[in-house]
């Protein structure tokens, strides 16, 4: 077991590989609760890739690792574990995203009974024709509920039209086509290659020893035998350049247009590591709350709300995007366009945005949630726990912003509206 100071957050973090490859961090903090979240490195970008134990390239239904997720729930002896972490003093949940899968509990007793739960059941799949049959139905009751919230609509849209074969083009949870493809077989193919323990990592934040924590891990993994697996291949993303729409206009019931401007910026020689802190900077400096075009587009009551702003790691390129809500979107556009043209930057202001992420890393500080989420968003963009982001803040530069921001092109973008027509 190996202890490390989380500086940022003023904890320790003990952190412990098993044999079997299950990487197992904890974090001990004063308080009422544990928060504990079991993730495989497995979402929806992953759907082309060489299953465990095969040769041959596999192209998995859009929506299986979504599916997936909730067929784990499933139990063989008929027990629901929402029933059970409810009686046991605990809630659990379960999300998928692009490039991962994660099921949690978070309470403040049970701890040993609860995290071995936890372990048995996704651990212990039971997928039968019939059960997976059966979830078709809710799955595309949900798909369907999402196609009917504006929101939605409008950030699955400007993905569509933004990518050409990238699997961010996709929705998390596939479509009602692709989710009546999926076959029991289909699922235990990618839990197989997706649910081993190398390819997994447990996280507990909360009032509980370290030592103790990871004895009862060790001891419920040695009761059970999982393949010895090796790095997973996966399918090659080939994404063009251009956009597949520059503009699109979709009917909405809402009273006031809701806008996204999608900035489709080719990496190059830079990682999405490397640009990112400085692209959210340039952005909140153009566009924040702060930034002199939003007073500008308040004053004018051009937009309701503020522009809302994420950047997002897509291969070799990265996705800039800008929402807000507005009845004259168009001139909104126009208006982020003209600001984002002067790439000019001055250290004070780069201080400033340092400043600001390192408050909110002590305003985090405070929250299991955050703490646990921080630590997991490391290791799925770094491979590795993140012990000092204060020190990720401070190597922030001047010179580097203005060498990146020169560098790289805004010019490809496209435009996605949701309005009343």
């Amino acid at each position: 077991m190996k202890k490390q100071k989380l500086v940022h957050y003023n904890l320790d973090i003990y952190s412990e590989k098993i044999s079997n490859g299950l990487e197992v961090n904890v974090i001990p903090k004063d308080g009422n609760n544990i928060y504990v979240t079991f993730v495989t490195k497995y979402g929806s970008f992953h759907n082309e890739f060489v299953p465990v134990g095969k040769k041959e390239m596999y192209q998995a239904p859009l929506g299986v690792a979504h599916f997936l997720e909730h067929k784990v729930f499933e139990q063989k002896d008929g027990q629901d574990p929402f029933s059970f972490y409810t009686s046991n003093g605990a809630d659990a949940n379960a999300s998928t995203s692009y490039i991962r899968t994660e099921y949690l509990f978070n309470g403040a007793t049970n701890f040993k009974e609860n995290i071995e739960y936890l372990l048995d059941f996704v651990q212990d799949p039971y997928f039968t024709d019939e059960n997976v049959e059966k979830e078709k139905g809710i799955i595309e009751q949900e798909i369907k509920m999402y196609d009917d919230i504006p929101y939605f609509k409008l950030f699955d849209a400007s993905l569509r039209n933004t990518f050409h074969s990238h699997p961010l083009k996709y929705p998390v949870a596939g479509t009602v086509d692709t989710i009546r493809t999926i076959t029991k077989e289909d699922l235990y193919t990618c839990y197989n290659t997706f649910y081993n323990p190398s390819n997994m990592f447990l996280t507990i934040v909360g009032n509980i020893k370290p030592k103790e924590a990871i004895d009862i891990v060790k001891k419920n993994q040695a009761k059970k035998k999982f393949e010895k697996q090796g790095k997973i291949k996966l399918g090659n993303i080939n994404e063009e350049d251009s956009v597949v729409c520059e503009y699109e206009e979709i009917d909405a019931a809402v009273e006031i247009p809701k806008c996204t401007i999608n900035f489709k910026v080719r990496l190059g020689d830079y990682k999405f590591n490397e640009v990112r802190n400085y692209l959210t900077f340039f952005f909140n400096l153009r566009t924040g709350a702060t930034s002199l075009l939003r007073e500008k587009l308040k004053n004018e009551h051009a937009i309701s709300g503020g522009i809302g702003f994420d950047v997002i790691d897509a291969g070799e390129h990265v996705l800039c995007a800008a929402s807000f809500d507005s009845k004259n979107p168009d001139y909104v556009v126009d208006e982020i366009l003209k600001a984002i043209k002067d790439k000019t930057a001055e250290e004070v202001e780069l201080n400033r945005r340092k400043k600001t992420l390192k408050s909110s890393l002590i305003y985090q500080s405070d929250s299991v949630y955050s703490i646990c989420e921080q630590i997991n968003r490391g290791i799925l963009r770094y491979g590795e726990v993140v012990i000092d982001e204060n020190a990720n803040i401070d190597s922030l530069n001047i010179d580097k912003a203005r060498e990146i921001l020169s560098t790289l092109s805004f010019d490809t973008y496209s435009v996605t509206v949701v309005k009343k027509k």
